[in-house]
């Protein structure tokens, strides 16, 4: 049932040509939905919003879709009736396709989230991208998109070149630095624990030391041009570093098409440097693209293609890797996914791709920012003492939290991964519940509790519908009649799927879903504590149960998928 659709053939039946702002009432008991476009109707026909309101509830009033329709003071209340809600429900059983909400298109959506930098352990912070790119992208391919997704590892420039250099200090004599021999070792010289000590050690080297800096500069250029042992080992200590986050991806349930980076774009670095030539000018020898516009409120910067060495920029790479995926791939949109304090960054790089042509102007760039995940002190998370909290450890201590709520009646040798999946969908979910773009806290003992608004809960109830159906010997393909309260609200929150499904896609955030699939399951809940199903003796009325479960089971499956949250077969 698309109640907005109705709605909106109604008005323009009247000789109103307006999309209805049709909303959830926030008065339940009194209404089921609430419109208000009569107010925006009078400014444009120059009528009272009254006389409109009463227009459309009378032509509302005959349509035995509505149980109830009333005019409030130009707001109209609509409660839907029964029959409405028994046709849908068995309009979509046993066919939920129908109900998949996917639009006809061809298009294709390319998603940039991930982009972990290589030789750095994963800390807490670097949940979100992956996590909520991985959702987005679900999101996209449920409402008909085909997509293309890549990780994007930040792989290149001087970040590599200082860690190449701290190496070389601390094992001057590895093969890697004798540029006379035909091969080098494909394994890394150094463990993945000491790499993640390398960097920031180098990068506080670098910032003391004038001399060891320049050193790192000079190796950083050897490795640009791809001189060999330096490269070797280079590619030698990412490989490491890549398989580990590649682990971690996993673990949370993040796949992409590509396993792209920054140095994937070093072969276009040439022919971007061409492209943009007639948009350049040289400012202090750096060769930059103006992209200030005359609406800006405030200062955008030039974007800076290259330094006064010659040397590139991240701004040129980012350029690079746009014009390498318009060569490669047909996508009409392509979503990017980052801390919001990056913001800047694309606003020029966008802009730059435009101007200059890079990105023809039928094709969408759009950036998506998100909020800082922070500790129950309100503090980005830090280990007990004081350190910055790897996300690894992170899903282990959420796990140990989890394994406190599996039943005793789960086999010991199962409880390990059963606790891995519970930390997951704990992490997972409550990374997704708020608005993207806020700040949130992760409290690892609120969010793995089997009660209240997490992961586990929502799994642990998804589970017990599953095995309540596969206790009964009845099928169930047809709901009858609308017997209690709690089944009408359950009903009520199945209908709205489909405006919260395209909700969730238009404002490319999570957190409606989250919020849908816990009042749904809530509904669920309430009517399961107050009514026998199985050893309801009424036939009619059981199957009538069974096949509102069955809906509800088959929706939460739905909706885990695209938060990419595993579902257990048992808890």
């Amino acid at each position: 049932m698309n109640l907005v659709l109705k709605i909106n053939e109604i008005i323009k039946e009247l000789g109103y040509d307006e999309t209805p702002e049709i909303s959830v009432s926030n008065r339940p008991d009194i209404s089921d939905y609430q419109y208000n476009g009569a107010f925006k109707l009078a400014k444009i026909m120059h009528k009272s919003p009254m006389v409109i309101a009463d227009e459309i509830v009378c032509k509302l009033k005959d349509n035995d879709m509505f149980k109830e329709v009333s005019n409030v003071n130009g707001f109209i209340n609509i409660t839907l009736s029964d029959k409405s809600l028994i046709d849908y429900l068995n309009e979509i059983v046993n066919n939920f396709d129908i109900n998949t909400f996917k639009i006809n298109t061809d298009e294709t959506i390319f998603l940039d989230y991930g982009g972990a930098n290589v030789a750095k352990a994963l800390h807490a912070g670097h949940l979100r991208s992956p996590n909520i790119g991985e959702a987005l992208k679900r999101l996209c391919e449920a409402v008909g998109y085909k997509t293309i997704s890549d990780v994007h590892y930040g792989d290149w420039g001087r970040p590599m070149g200082l860690i190449i250099c701290e190496i070389k200090h601390r094992y001057p004599n590895l093969d890697f630095f004798n540029p006379n021999l035909d091969s080098y070792p494909k394994e890394s010289p150094v463990t993945l624990e000491d790499l993640y000590d390398i960097y920031p050690l180098a990068s506080a080297k670098a910032k003391e030391d004038e001399e060891y800096l320049n050193e790192a500069r000079e190796l950083t250029v050897k490795l640009q041009k791809k001189e060999k042992g330096i490269y070797d080992l280079y590619k030698a200590f990412t490989k490491l570093s890549i398989l580990d986050i590649e682990d971690i991806y996993k673990k949370l349930n993040c796949t992409f098409d590509l396993y792209e980076g920054e140095r994937d774009a070093d072969d276009y670095i040439e022919d971007v440097l061409t492209v943009t030539k007639p948009f350049t000018t040289i400012s202090n020898g750096a060769t930059i693209i103006d992209v200030k516009e005359e609406t800006d409120k405030k200062e955008i910067p030039p974007v800076m293609l290259l330094k006064s060495d010659g040397g590139v920029l991240y701004d040129t790479t980012e350029l690079a890797t746009l014009y390498s995926r318009i060569k490669r791939f047909k996508a009409s949109k392509y979503f990017y996914l980052t801390d919001v304090r990056q913001e800047l960054h694309f606003v020029e790089a966008f802009r730059a791709a435009y101007k200059t042509g890079i990105v023809p102007k039928d094709i969408s760039l759009e950036w998506f920012g998100f909020g800082t995940l922070n500790g129950p002190d309100g503090k980005p998370f830090k280990t007990r003492d004081g350190g910055i909290m790897s996300l690894r450890e992170l899903i282990s201590i959420v796990k140990a939290e989890t394994r406190k709520v599996i039943k005793d009646n789960i086999k010991e040798e199962d409880k390990d991964d059963l606790a891995e999946v519970l930390a997951i969908a704990a992490i997972k979910y409550a990374d997704l519940l708020p608005n993207r773009t806020s700040d949130y806290v992760f409290d690892p003992i609120k969010f793995s509790d089997i009660n209240g608004k997490t992961g586990p809960y929502i799994l642990y109830s998804t589970v017990r519908m599953k095995s309540l159906l596969s206790k009964s010997n009845l099928k169930y393909n047809k709901y009858y009649k609308i017997n209690t309260k709690e089944e009408r609200d359950i009903l009520i929150n199945i209908i709205k799927l489909r405006s919260v499904i395209e909700k969730s896609f238009n404002m490319r955030s999570l957190n409606e879903i989250c919020e849908y699939i816990y009042k749904l399951t809530s509904s669920f809940n309430a009517f399961y504590s107050n009514h026998e199903v199985l050893t309801e003796q009424d036939e009619l009325i059981k199957e009538s149960y069974l096949t509102l479960i069955n809906e509800v089971y088959i929706i939460n499956k739905y909706l885990l998928n695209i938060l990419a949250i595993t579902l257990p077969d048992k808890i």
